[in-house]
């Protein structure tokens, strides 16, 4: 049996619930109710207090199956029952400020002839009281001239494209982009979604000020470029972006060619749970589209993704994939057109109800931890000085901390205040981790800061290292890789090329693990113990995780 059907029970069609659902658990932002019919005070104050802490797992937001029984059987309400349920329901969210929105219904068959019994999935959505709007962050992967770029500009602009990459051409920053039709660089677009789970931009003119004040879930979209030749960008794209999930758009037309399969790679080796779409599917044959779709389910069954593949054709589809995504089992798969928009509201649907995902207790852990941002960009302002942008990786920054600012080319680090902050184009007084931010420096006694880079609060003591010990994995080599062997080792959003020292064997094949000490060539670096790491140089390409910092010695600058 289906892996899926096993968990979730036969599908059913696409206004309906499934006839089962798995029994309900403590944690997680999943709650059952069999009914919720004129509570007392007492209550109604335990439910609105359930409520919080289910948002709380969710963060923000919570799925409420009305008529299912604590086992998962659907028992089902009669019309007024249910009613009177929804009532309470939302007398609960109004109680938090959040908002609900009934996802689907199922009406419950019975032999017996008796009054109609219903069942009901209700999404609750509360931006939290720490945030403007609910933030995910998702990487857009692929080969060239699959319509990556396209699609973005059609989810974002709610025009359909022209079928001559009209809908795109927003998105290029760079003249030889818009003539070659091909990202180069990694750029960026939002699309926010109200209470309701309608896409904002469409009336809001595409004003990002205006995207963020009006939506309660908003979702990056990263850019990445398809061609081999910026494989470099495309990896710090996932490396220093930290993008919650992936998007792996295939084309109906040539399935899985070129970059692809190594995007998906770095996405797996990187713990990022991937979903496909197949584009194009309004320019192909039905048995050209069925052999890409086998030629997926055949990778992403294969033990390298061990991955259950879902095909997505109704709106209860796109419900179930995206309730159960952050298990990072199942490969939900998309078929849809940028050009005739078919299938393009499943994936929006899909969007809307994906969870954050995040587990609540790493979030806590991360935001009380002292802070740490990666400098990903570098800009010079006039009249205000130097800009840096990047990731939150832990803590929190207030506007006017005293923060750090390392390591220079000497392992320093450098007092700096961060007199301004700017999230989605608005000033705001705190960013928190998980964030993507750009700060306004002030007292930069250096010259100006470089990709790379990290801003950390001075109570963390940084250092930085030249070596460190790692214990890596070779997906790829021609024939083997032994000490002194270089290659461009990605580490967040540290870029720099690095030589093998040492090494517990002699040499490594593909396939094969061994433990090794890189050292920089050019400058120190802030990393930490745990981070993962991607090394790659021409077809070679591996991954593995720093298990240990070496100090750090000026000399060694010197060699």
């Amino acid at each position: 049996m289906d892996p899926l059907l096993s968990l979730f029970g036969p599908v059913t069609d696409e206004t309906e619930m499934p006839e089962t659902l798995p029994p309900e658990v403590e944690e997680g932002n999943v709650e059952y109710k069999l009914k919720l019919v004129n509570p007392s005070q007492t209550r109604f104050e335990h439910l609105v207090t359930q409520m919080k802490w289910r948002l709380q797992e969710g963060q923000g937001e919570a799925i409420y199956e009305i008529g299912v029984e604590d086992s998962g059987v659907l028992a089902g309400l009669t019309d007024q029952e249910l009613d009177a349920s929804l009532n309470t329901l939302d007398r609960m969210a109004k109680n938090l400020g959040a908002s609900i929105t009934i996802l689907r219904q199922r009406q419950i068959e019975s032999d017996e002839a008796e009054e109609r019994r219903r069942a009901a999935e209700v999404l609750v959505r509360r931006v939290p009281d720490d945030q403007h709007f609910i933030d995910l962050r998702m990487a857009v992967l692929g080969n060239m001239d699959t319509g990556k770029s396209t699609l973005l500009g059609v989810l974002t602009q709610g025009e359909l494209d022209n079928g001559r990459g009209r809908a795109r051409l927003n998105l290029f920053r760079h003249l030889h982009e818009i003539q070659s039709g091909r990202t180069s660089s990694i750029s960026h677009e939002i699309m926010g979604f109200n209470s309701s789970g309608e896409v904002v931009n469409y009336s809001t003119c595409g004003d990002a000020e205006e995207i963020c004040e009006q939506s309660t879930k908003l979702i990056t979209l990263i850019d990445l470029a398809g061609h081999q030749k910026y494989l470099r960008t495309t990896i710090f794209g996932l490396t220093g972006y930290l993008p919650h999930f992936a998007m792996l758009v295939v084309s109906a037309t040539t399935g899985v060619v070129g970059t692809t399969k190594e995007h998906l790679g770095f996405a797996i080796a990187l713990g990022m749970p991937v979903f496909v779409l197949i584009s194009k599917i309004d320019i192909c044959r039905k048995s050209i589209v069925n052999r890409t779709i086998e030629q997926l389910e055949r990778i992403l069954k294969s033990p390298g993704c061990k991955k259950v593949p879902m095909l997505v054709k109704t709106d209860d589809d796109a419900i179930t994939a995206a309730s159960t995504f952050n298990s990072k089992q199942i490969a939900p798969i998309f078929m849809i057109s940028s050009v005739s928009g078919e299938n393009l509201d499943l994936l929006k649907t899909f969007l809307n109800i994906l969870p954050p995902l995040q587990c609540p207790k790493e979030r806590e852990q991360s935001l009380q931890d002292h802070a740490e941002m990666q400098v990903d960009v570098v800009y010079t302002v006039p009249d205000v000085g130097a800009v840096v942008g990047g990731n939150m990786c832990r803590g929190v920054i207030r506007e006017n901390d005293k923060m750090l600012i390392g390591p220079t080319e000497d392992g320093s680090f450098h007092p700096i205040v961060a007199h301004s902050i700017h999230r989605n184009k608005l000033p705001c007084r705190v960013v928190q981790a998980g964030q993507a931010c750009s700060l306004g420096l002030q007292r930069l006694e250096q010259r100006l800061p470089r990709k790379g880079m990290v801003i950390v609060s001075p109570s963390l003591n940084p250092q930085a290292c030249m070596s460190f010990e790692a214990d890596i994995f070779l997906l790829f080599h021609a024939k083997c890789i032994s000490k002194g062997f270089q290659s461009t080792v990605h580490i967040g959003n540290v870029r720099q090329t690095a030589t093998i020292e040492a090494m517990d064997k002699p040499n490594i094949h593909t396939n094969q693990k061994a433990h090794v000490v890189f050292h920089f060539i050019k400058q120190p670096e802030f990393i930490r113990v745990g981070a993962r790491l991607l090394f790659r140089e021409g077809r070679t390409k591996g991954m593995g995780e720093v298990t240990k910092i070496l100090p750090f010695e000026k000399q060694e600058c010197s060699r």
